[in-house]
């Protein structure tokens, strides 16, 4: 579906850009629905200004832009040209903060236009889902005013905006990770019950086995490299209260009375939210400014310590790509693609992502005058999702980008560098425990609550 949005957006361009949204898909897909088609769009929107970041970011930019002449700021002239360019600004941590900023704007910029909107028959709901030449202007306008703002205190500010939107981030990547486990388990049971193949349940035991044996194997490289004898004890109290929380859930997930009032529940979620703690854990210890506690990957792969840099490359700039930076694009980019087309029947998770039940209304094509399929407004008695919440989910996932691909470094405005920070790990060990309680609420609030409804 997205490969499918973006071909036919480009190619349909030239008559299209001002239009709606199933305008675009028209031609290639025709049975989807505009809501989806638009949420779509949207997160291609920042897919796109992810990209920019990653190149601008890429190790090795600024030294290539460095050797154009009359290029950069401080290098070499041309033709008595004058350097206008700060290679610093455009490049490196400086370059995303801003990017990123841009992005941020943007979604909230129509989180605050879209609220209340009820149906496709708003006003507002025909900007929601056309205009799209104007609104990548818009975002390219915001783009380059954002590197024009002085540094000053821009990044030190950023940062900490970065790290609360994160941090509320973090909790939405975890909403979305337990509805896609009890979705994922609802569906394999049904198919093994209904179908009477048993290949189902053994393939649910298989992906259970997996995630349990990842997050054991993780637990025991972090007690390896990532804890010593006489120092880390934030890391030991870490892995250890992760451990047990993760076991706690595991256990109360197969309870007879909590399998009675939620059957849905069992161990294939809670393997999923052990394994995903086990990645937050991690990446909130790769943050500690204590060295001697958090090792560099590249170190503990290559035998390549930090007084022993690869020739030709920056060291700080390879911090940045610290392989959980790369966990988190992958698990952000899987959970912006779910919000983006997700229809789900768990009534819970809808009240919390404020989307609609699952189906919508309608959902197949409608023939036009020309016998071709059209994509269907399946918006017009009522919209299949908050347009207001969705931006200001983007919104969010901008800050998540910026501070991922930072590797969550603090601005130290005084030498001009990023460095580790504590209030990072805490916002990242804080967030995988708010996240193990909310998960652990969704099994005991059935019993807690049994005149309620937790479809």
């Amino acid at each position: 579906m997205g490969a499918c949005m973006a071909l036919c957006s480009m190619a349909s361009c030239a008559s299209c850009l001002c239009g709606s949204a199933p305008c675009l898909l028209c031609g290639c897909c025709p049975s989807s629905k505009s809501s989806t088609i638009t949420r779509l769009i949207y997160s291609f929107f920042l897919l796109l200004g992810t990209i920019v970041s990653v190149i601008m970011i890429l190790p090795g930019m600024e030294d290539q832009l460095r050797k154009i002449p009359g290029f950069c700021v401080g290098g070499d002239s041309i033709l008595g040209l004058d350097n206008l360019v700060d290679c610093d600004v455009i490049l490196g941590y400086k370059s995303v903060y801003r990017m990123c900023f841009a992005m941020t704007c943007f979604f909230f910029f129509f989180s605050a236009i879209m609220i209340q909107v009820r149906s496709s028959k708003d006003c507002r709901a025909a900007v929601q889902n056309g205009f799209w030449f104007f609104k990548f202007l818009m975002l390219i306008g915001i783009t380059v005013g954002a590197f024009f703002i002085p540094d000053g205190m821009f990044h030190t500010v950023w940062f900490y905006f970065g790290a609360v939107g994160s941090f509320i981030f973090i909790i939405i990547q975890l909403i979305l990770l337990i509805d896609f486990a009890y979705s994922w388990n609802k569906v394999w049971v049904e198919n093994a019950e209904d179908g009477e193949n048993k290949g189902w349940f053994a393939g649910l035991l298989f992906f259970t086995v997996l995630h349990y044996a990842l997050a054991f194997t993780a637990l025991v490289l972090f007690y390896v490299y990532y804890t010593k004898p006489d120092d880390c004890t934030e890391h030991k109290v870490f892995i250890s209260l992760n451990l047990i929380f993760c076991i706690i859930i595991s256990v109360v997930s197969v309870l007879p009375k909590v399998q009675e009032a939620q059957p849905l529940s069992g161990l294939l979620q809670s393997s999923l939210i052990s394994l995903y703690t086990m990645y937050v854990t991690w990446s909130a210890m790769t943050n500690n400014p204590n060295r001697n506690c958090n090792p560099s990957l590249l170190s503990l792969v290559s035998n390549v310590t930090s007084a022993q840099p690869v020739p030709g490359t920056n060291p700080e700039t390879l911090q940045l790509w610290d392989a959980q930076s790369v966990v988190g694009l992958v698990i952000f980019l899987f959970c912006t693609l779910y919000a983006s087309i997700r229809s789900s029947s768990n009534t819970q998770v809808n009240k919390l992502m404020q989307t609609e039940e699952g189906g919508g209304s309608g959902g197949e094509g409608v023939v036009g005058e020309d016998g071709l399929l059209r994509a269907v407004d399946n918006e017009e008695e009522a919209v299949s999702y908050s347009y207001s919440f969705f931006h200001f989910h983007l919104c969010l996932a901008s800050l998540y980008i910026m501070m991922t691909l930072t590797n969550w470094y603090q601005p130290d405005t005084s030498v001009q560098k990023m460095s580790n920070s504590m209030p990072a790990v805490w916002v990242k060990i804080a967030s995988s425990w708010l996240g193990l309680a909310l998960y652990l609420w969704t099994l005991l609030a059935p019993l807690v609550f049994p005149d309620r409804e937790f479809n």
